[in-house]
């Protein structure tokens, strides 16, 4: 499954997420907290603190809403 490690007033998450319902994809959304020193979880599967951060298998992308779009279009977009 998809994992998106999320703020919400964040505009590129929103972007992410925006595209993750544009393609109908199931994913677990995970806010995370405002402060980023306390982002214990980002930081565990990232190796930093800022978001979007996409999870999927053994895919992982961190603080780059293009890099996590492109990787959705190419890997889930209908060719």
């Amino acid at each position: 499954m998809i994992r998106l490690y999320n703020l919400d007033h964040c505009p590129y998450c929103r972007k992410v997420r925006e595209v993750l319902s544009e393609l109908a994809l199931d994913y677990e959304l995970i806010e995370v907290p405002k402060e980023r020193e306390t982002r214990t979880e980002v930081f565990a599967v990232s190796g930093q603190y800022f978001v979007p951060v996409l999870l999927d298998g053994d895919i992982m992308i961190a603080d780059d809403d293009e890099k996590a779009i492109a990787y959705l279009r190419d890997a889930y977009e209908k060719k």
